[in-house]
């Protein structure tokens, strides 16, 4: 007997999983370096006008076609166009191959975790994260040895994901009760002890002091839109999965609007967190701000952990929030992104969700474990490039392009306003028309030309090819020949899935 849909026990379980989705490790250490370089306290204003007319509409896309459908990424856009079902089967495979090595990064949270009980990286945290903790091989072709720490911890972290989603939405929905404001909690803890230290005032007035110049040059407006684009998770097929274990008859722009600004509040706040460190580290180092900001692996396991061991106080306990932070927000992207998986799987096969998900959270840690050898390192930074360049961006794209330009775009927008607690205009069809589509080519096209200018990360061209090109060939072609072949019209679909007779839908 096939299992009925399952469904969210409230909204506000609803809300704090597409909270916890789209609030990463990314939030903690790419905005606030992003927000530096692209003019400190005016980065506000175009990341704002981004949220706006790019990340809140797509997000608002995403919640509706999964919601109105009650299908996952796949079904979902199968429903606006019978042939455009490959789109959606690649957003879950960019979110099952991005799982893969955010799992790793995870596993590494959960070392440091352990080694901040004792401080184990000493007063020299760089070499012992290049050295004694990844023993860093010299090149992707020198893989080394299985680094056994790093086993451990991937094994641990995909037990979290299976155990919290082999029960299904419930246990989730309980999971997120805690998961999502944990972090927060000891993020705002983080900030206090940061904001307390010398030299964090100086740190703090390189983040927060506008530089309104840097807003004439396009570069910042496209970080503003790529930051927002990759933060607030959309484009992996979760947020549309999610929306379907919903009622069609709730509320959708509302929920996308809290999701979004919480989004991007925390992205802000956590920026006290980081630069309050930076200018502890620059006074401590007798260097400039500007030659202590880091971002990325640098920031978590190198330049926060310099700073807790010279702390004079509270050194392990501030360890260990600190990776205990990193953990709760890593944890809940990873479980949204094999949901995504297990959500496609489950409409398009019928099986029980309980096998998928141990079906799927075993490859996860198999495809995982080249990561974890000396030279894994190399390889994740390579596709997670690949990944997230020709990955999100374009699923994005090509969902402005099928609802914009290939389907009824006010059929969507009236659905929205028949179910929701405020009503949209038609701002919304012209951001998803021409707005956001157009800032994703000039992205694509900027990305493109950057990929054939130089290699990337001085890589040997052999390995990004293998590990870049191939896997983004291997993700299109998989979609595609996952797309559904049976026929049907699009104005069967629109009959099914809007109740719409007339001949022009």
């Amino acid at each position: 007997m096939a299992e009925s849909r399952e469904r969210w026990q409230s909204r506000t379980r609803f809300i704090l999983a597409a909270v916890g989705c789209s609030v990463g490790l990314g939030n903690v250490w790419r905005f606030p370096y992003i927000a530096y370089t692209s003019g400190g306290g005016a980065f506000m204003i175009p990341y704002l006008i981004a949220l706006l007319t790019a990340g809140i509409p797509l997000l608002m896309l995403e919640f509706a076609i999964g919601q109105k459908s009650q299908e996952s990424g796949p079904g979902a856009m199968r429903s606006l166009h019978p042939k455009m079902e490959w789109v959606g089967w690649w957003g879950v495979g960019i979110s099952f191959m991005i799982v893969i090595y955010y799992a790793v990064i995870m596993a590494w949270a959960w070392d440091y975790l352990f080694y901040s009980f004792g401080l184990s990286w000493g007063t020299d945290a760089e070499t012992f994260y290049n050295t004694s903790f990844l023993q860093v091989s010299d090149g992707p072709s020198a893989m080394g040895g299985l680094r056994l720490p790093i086993f451990a911890g991937l094994i641990l972290t995909w037990a979290t994901i299976y155990l919290i989603l082999a029960k299904g939405l419930k246990s989730v929905g309980n999971i997120v009760l805690w998961s999502v404001p944990l972090p927060i909690l000891l993020l705002t803890i983080l900030v206090i002890r940061g904001v307390t230290l010398p030299g964090a005032i100086d740190g703090l007035s390189y983040y927060l002091t506008p530089d309104f110049s840097k807003l004439l040059d396009p570069k910042v407006w496209l970080a503003a839109y790529g930051q927002v684009f990759f933060s607030v998770g959309i484009g992996w097929g979760i947020m549309v999965a999610y929306a379907s274990y919903r009622p069609k008859n709730t509320d959708i722009t509302n929920n996308a609007f809290i999701t979004a600004l919480i989004d991007g509040g925390i992205s802000f706040f956590s920026g006290f967190a980081v630069f309050s460190i930076v200018g502890y580290l620059a006074m401590l180092q007798g260097i400039g701000v500007p030659d202590a900001v880091t971002s990325g692996f640098g920031l978590a396991f190198v330049a926060y952990p310099t700073a807790i061991s010279a702390m004079p106080v509270l050194r392990e306990l501030i360890g260990v929030i600190f990776f205990l932070m990193l953990l709760t927000l890593g944890i809940d992207s990873a479980f949204a992104m094999v949901e995504a998986v297990i959500a496609a799987a489950h409409d398009r096969w019928k099986k029980r969700k309980v096998m998928l998900t141990r079906i799927i959270c075993v490859a996860g840690f198999l495809f995982g474990l080249p990561f974890c050898f000396n030279g894994g390192i190399h390889w994740l930074d390579i596709v997670d490039h690949w990944v997230s360049t020709w990955g999100l961006a374009v699923v994005g794209l090509l969902e402005c392009i099928v609802v914009g330009w290939m389907f009824p775009t006010d059929l969507l927008r009236d659905y929205m306003n028949e179910v929701s607690d405020f009503r949209i205009g038609r701002w919304w069809n012209w951001c998803l028309k021409w707005i956001t589509p157009g800032v994703l080519v000039v992205m694509t096209i900027q990305a493109f030309i950057n990929e054939f200018t130089s290699v990337y990360g001085g890589y040997p061209l052999w390995s990004v090819i293998l590990g870049g090109w191939l896997v983004v060939a291997l993700l299109i072609v998989t979609s595609i020949i996952l797309q559904n072949k049976s026929p049907i019209s699009q104005r069967e679909i629109s009959r099914k899935v809007f109740n719409i007779h007339k001949k022009s839908a």
